[in-house]
């Protein structure tokens, strides 16, 4: 069968002939298709902006199978949410093999911690008693030990919840202790069979954090994934912020200490090192000696974490960042070599070669914590923003972050300028929704910040009539966002524009501050009217609240950030999305404040190049939630005045599709 994507695509094609009179071939999408392959065929970087229900997943795949089985190349396909990767292993790419009949191999890529080590698993239990104290982990682990008896994958993903999911970390599969081809269970190894997918796969899917944790590992001379010769990133919105991640560090207290108990807990008596066995009792002696190390490194870590709390009590920024190098003295890694080096010394005594393994796994996280900790203190990572980020709940938790101000030269050197084994250019297709940020030059933003400057551009509207689908209401009598009285109008706002629509609504906040206090004010007036509803950060996850959502069909949901984008709620259950500010970032965050002050530095207008573009775009997302299918309506409502009041207001709806707005300058007027 030819794999032309005009013809595939179009009206009398394979896939029309699979769906019948359900099928409406969509010339955004062929558009995109061919942008997509002329992209690939020529080895260039591509961003396009498609709108929902344009059909992006076809429009990529279709050319990505064409350069695999016409040139015996290599696609990735890079998602940021676990809900896009499904549907493209289990749903698209399945429907396009049995259409096109092209014989080829998906594979869907994790990280090699998402898979259990039966070995592990085995030692694990041939020792619970030494290693576990409360019947929870124990529970735990038994029913660890009932779901790798039945998987046929050993993922994670497919372990139930457990009581205590820190049991994990001692039968998870780890580059530090794997035995290779030495390890009795190397036959049965899951992670070692998904290698032997992922080496012999040709089309690719992962997630922007293993691609972009690959991409960085590169930077330094490895790798995790296979050659390849081309990359589409699809919600691409996404990236800056998972690169600046996997580009800079995180290091957090709860980490270390996690790390020490496992090799021993202090209070219970238990861990690795009480289970260990030496080949010559009379070394024995070492591990005591290891223990007392523990003990130590433990009394260590108190204190350096301890010595950043109280300089961000007494110096600190309010927001955490860090200006200076060497603001405490360090304690703790001179105290994690030594324990290195016992550590290295027990691997050549202990009886059993799995336990020189493991050995060699503890000691090189502990020397990860040492290199990690040196850079944040010293400062040693150029053209960053370090800071700390503390928590106050039961105890008191610190991380100690640092990313790069700009990922774009970054991002340039290694993604965006490759070339394939073949010496070719590597081809990047950057997709989403909301790349642009309206009016001419829509892709300069993205381009500037990514370090794609030069990349083709498609921007390619909705199939959707949301003139027809679509009420963009507008109060422009609420007070300004940054008054007191704000807060207290808000309230009843919400609930006339609740009692409208009957429930089915998202309400989006840019803060958790606002969300409990509205969740407060809102609770009583719901539940008086039999509507359910659901609060991020109190009702559970994510995926729980949507499942909730999506099965009532009345409930309203109070959602922060993640709720602004990757959520897909078609039908009748969501009518109405109401943003309750514009979604300009917090500017004293650490990372945008140095983003900010970067640009001012360079004499440039930090509102107009970061702050605004990138509110737009998130309102883009924000708005993108209400129509997912053909058949959906409802209305998107902004109690935020400065939509019409403020002059770059225009430059929001301007960004949008063609919609009404209906502007309410008196309540009292009704909606």
């Amino acid at each position: 069968m030819t794999l032309d994507v005009a013809h595939v695509l179009g009206p009398d094609g394979p896939i029309a002939r699979r769906f019948g009179g359900d099928y409406e071939a969509r010339p955004q999408q062929m558009d995109m298709a061919a942008g997509v392959e002329s992209a690939l065929e020529r080895g260039r970087n591509l961003a396009v902006e498609a709108g929902t229900g344009v059909g992006k997943s076809f429009a990529y795949l279709l050319p990505a199978i064409r350069r695999i089985v016409e040139n015996n190349q290599r696609v990735i396909v890079s998602t940021h949410t676990i809900s896009l990767q499904e549907q493209l292993i289990d749903k698209d790419i399945p429907l396009l093999q049995a259409v096109l009949g092209a014989e080829f191999s998906a594979v869907l890529v994790k990280g090699r911690g998402n898979y259990v080590s039966l070995r592990r698993l085995e030692l694990a239990s041939s020792r619970q008693s030494q290693l576990f104290h409360t019947a929870e982990e124990l529970r735990s682990l038994h029913a660890v030990e009932d779901w790798a008896y039945e998987t046929t994958d050993g993922s994670l993903s497919s372990l139930p919840l457990l009581e205590r999911m820190s049991i994990w970390d001692k039968v998870q599969s780890d580059t530090g202790n794997c035995m290779g081809r030495k390890c009795p269970s190397y036959e049965r190894c899951f992670y070692q069979a998904a290698r032997r997918r992922m080496e012999n796969g040709d089309l690719l899917v992962v997630n922007h954090a293993l691609f972009f944790a690959d991409l960085a590992l590169r930077a330094a001379g490895v790798g995790i994934l296979p050659p390849y010769d081309h990359v589409i990133l699809d919600e691409a919105h996404t990236i800056e912020d998972v690169a600046s991640e996997h580009f800079g560090l995180g290091i957090a207290d709860s980490g270390v200490y996690h790390l020490l108990s496992t090799l021993y807990h202090t209070r219970h008596h238990k861990g690795f090192l009480t289970s260990v066995s030496m080949k010559n009792p009379a070394d024995r002696p070492l591990v005591d000696r290891a223990i007392e190390l523990v003990h130590d490194v433990t009394t260590a870590t108190d204190q350096f974490f301890g010595s950043l709390g109280d300089w961000q009590d007494r110096f600190g920024r309010s927001n955490g960042r860090v200006d200076e190098p060497d603001i405490v003295e360090d304690v703790l890694t001179d105290r994690l070599r030594e324990l290195v080096v016992m550590l290295r010394l027990l691997a050549g005594k202990v009886k059993s070669e799995a336990d020189q393994y493991e050995c060699n796994g503890y000691l090189q996280r502990c020397e990860g914590y040492v290199a990690s900790i040196t850079a944040w203190l010293q400062q040693n990572i150029e053209q960053a923003v370090y800071w700390m980020e503390i928590s106050e709940r039961r105890h008191r938790r610190i991380k100690l972050c640092c990313a790069p101000i700009e990922v774009g030269p970054v991002l340039s050197e290694h993604l965006f300028n490759r070339t394939n084994s073949e010496g070719e250019p590597v081809g990047v297709v950057l997709t989403s929704a909301t790349l642009t940020t309206g009016g001419e030059g829509g892709f300069d933003h993205m381009a500037e910040r990514l370090g794609c400057e030069g990349a083709d551009t498609q921007q390619l509207g909705s199939p959707f009539d949301y003139a027809e689908a679509v009420e963009l209401i507008v109060e422009a009598d609420m007070p300004d966002p940054g008054a007191r009285e704000f807060a207290r109008e808000l309230g009843p706002r919400l609930v006339d524009h609740i009692d409208e629509t009957g429930g089915g609504a998202f309400v989006l906040f840019t803060s958790y501050a606002l969300l409990n206090q509205m969740a407060e004010y809102l609770r009583p007036s719901l539940t008086s009217r039999g509507i359910t509803m659901l609060v991020h950060g109190q009702d559970g996850p994510r995926s729980l609240l949507l499942k909730k959502f999506k099965a009532d069909g009345h409930a309203v949901l109070l959602g922060t950030d993640s709720f602004w984008a990757g959520v897909d709620v078609p039908g009748e259950a969501l009518r109405s999305v109401i943003i309750t500010k514009l979604p300009f970032a917090v500017p004293d965050r650490p990372l945008t404040a140095a983003r900010i002050d970067r640009i001012r530095q360079r004499g440039g207008n930090p509102f107009v190049e970061y702050q605004l573009p990138e509110a737009i775009i998130k309102f883009k997302q924000g708005f993108g939630r209400l129509i997912r299918s053909h058949a959906d309506r409802g209305r998107v409502v902004v109690l935020d005045k400065r939509l019409i009041s403020k002059p770059y207001g225009r430059k929001f709806i301007e960004a949008l599709p063609p919609v009404n707005v209906n502007v309410v300058r008196d309540r009292r007027d009704g909606f």
